[in-house]
Formats: C-alpha cells, structure tokens, sequence
C-alpha cells in the first residue's frame, strides 16, 4: 500500500504546487489524472523522493519514504514525462548498464532481467538498436522496461502516453496492463482514455487538491441522469455558456454537441447523455473553475 497523507509543497517562486493531497493506493492501476499544472508531476517527483515535501507523510508499505528515502530507491521504478539516453548505445548495452547501476552485480541475473523486460516491451527484435534512433513510442516502452529493472514493488509512470499515436499508445497500454498485475503502478496523464482502459482507481489532481476519488465506473453511474447534450449551432454557444454548467464542447459534423451538467432537463432542445468518464473529469473540475 502507498500512502500519502496531507503532502503540501510550495516552490521558492511561491508556486502552491501540492495542498494538503492525501491518497491511499494499493496494487494495480492507479490513475492519476488532471490538466497541466495540476501538480500532478511535483507529487510524482516527491514520491520518488527527487524532491521533499514542506509538510505530509509518504509511506510504502509501512516504510517512512520521508525518513528513509533509501529504502524507497529500492522498490521503486520510476518513468518521468522526459528522459536522456546516451548517443549511438544499444537498447541492449544501455540496459544491462541500468542494470548494474541498480545494484543487478550478477551479469547472468542481469541478461535474464534485461532479456526479459525487453521481450516484455516488444523491443527484443530492437535490442541491438541505438535508443536515440528509437520512435516516441519506443523510447516510453524502453522507459518502462528501464523503470521495471529490479522489479519494483512501486512504478510511477509521468504521462507516458502524451505525444503518442492510437497505435503505439495501445502498445504501451498492453505492457502497462500487464506489469500492473502483481504491484502498485501509479499512472500520472491528463488523457481520459488512459485513466478509463488501464485502471481500477483513479483521482481528479487540480490545483495542487484532489478532487475526486474512486472507481472510474463508480464515478461515471454517480452521474446518471445528470448529464444532457445538445446539437446547436457555433453561434448559440456563448450564450449557452452563460446559461448552463457546460461540461464539454464536441463538433459534430460542423455543430456542436454542448453537454451540460443539470439535476433536471434543462429548457431548450436537451436530451438525455449516457454519462462517460470525461464528463465526470470535467464535472469535478467544475468548483475549481468557478472559484
């Protein structure tokens, strides 16, 4: 179990990233999901102990991360937003390198783990390419192999899927489903889709609060008979913005579709929405918009 409890953490320029955020998380898919600057890659950062906290506790399965940082290196693996590699080393040499690096002595254990995880990544047919010459999608699913070494009770996984095409994002789905099976995987993206395949449990992270917490399915039947769309032209949506909580605009075939959040039928043409984890996203981000 991860637990995080009341963590805050304001930068020196005054930015609040963190407020109070406090999650208990067990194993399997955790999505953690949010617009940019919500503060999600500073808690991702600070779980990962590359920056402390001002005030909160970090705890991973009893262990006081806070206090012993070290020990949390060890079950951790760790995919940031953005990483290096070195120019013109083999996907294969680069990590076998990790692997020495995190603490892998044996080199036998190390080409079973190595051999392993880039089977796991669908790389092994790559292995022998250098990682610059990788695609986006190569380089995230390198990422995750690098980040399993060890095999981790803990993955933090920052946006993974931002940049990628349909293709090579149900790729790394694939490989992130599977490694999600048999340890805690906590998923940081401002993408729905992602949240809404991959896991069991998620929470809405804006303005440095969480917002919402729960089952994604739990969260989208809260919604049920609450959510009303309507087709209207371009120029009626300014009005309608003024007049209605508006969760989301779609075009369609050169209208939009306004879904809007209400306890009754709002007057006008609306009709009932069947409800999706998008409108619930956005039905939390509501209090923050307002306030």
């Amino acid at each position: 179990m991860l637990s995080i409890a009341g963590v805050s953490k304001t930068y020196p320029n005054g930015v609040r990233a963190l407020r109070g955020v406090s999650l208990e998380i067990g194993s399997g898919l955790f999505g953690l999901l949010g617009p940019n600057g919500a503060g999600k890659s500073t808690l991702m950062r600070t779980i990962a102990t590359l920056q402390e906290p001002d005030e909160g506790r970090i705890a991973l399965d009893g262990i006081d991360v806070l206090a012993d940082p070290q020990a949390m290196r060890l079950r951790l693996g760790y995919l940031p937003q953005e990483f290096g590699v070195w120019p013109g080393v083999s996907a294969l040499s680069l990590l076998d390198h990790l692997a020495l690096l995190k603490g892998i002595a044996s080199r036998s254990e190390r080409a079973d783990q190595v051999d392993a995880l880039l089977r796991l990544t669908n790389l092994h047919d790559h292995r022998k390419r250098a990682v610059e010459s990788f695609s986006g999608g190569m380089r995230r699913r390198f990422g995750v192999a690098q980040a399993l070494l060890g095999d981790p009770r803990l993955l933090v996984v920052d946006e993974p899927s931002a940049g990628l095409d349909p293709e090579e994002r149900n790729r790394l789905h694939d490989v992130l489903g599977e490694v999600g099976e048999r340890r805690i995987v906590l998923l940081s993206t401002h993408i729905v889709e992602d949240v809404r395949q991959l896991c069991g449990r998620m929470a809405v992270l804006a303005g440095g609060r969480v917002l919402l917490e729960g089952a994604p399915e739990s969260l989208v039947a809260a919604l049920a008979g609450r959510v009303w769309r309507r087709l209207v032209p371009r120029e009626e949506v300014p009005a309608l913005f003024e007049a209605h909580a508006v969760l989301s605009t779609r075009l369609r075939a050169g209208r939009v579709e306004l879904r809007v959040l209400a306890e009754a039928r709002p007057p006008g043409d609306f009709e009932t929405a069947e409800p999706d984890l998008e409108d619930a996203y956005f039905a939390a981000l509501r209090p923050r918009e307002a306030a």
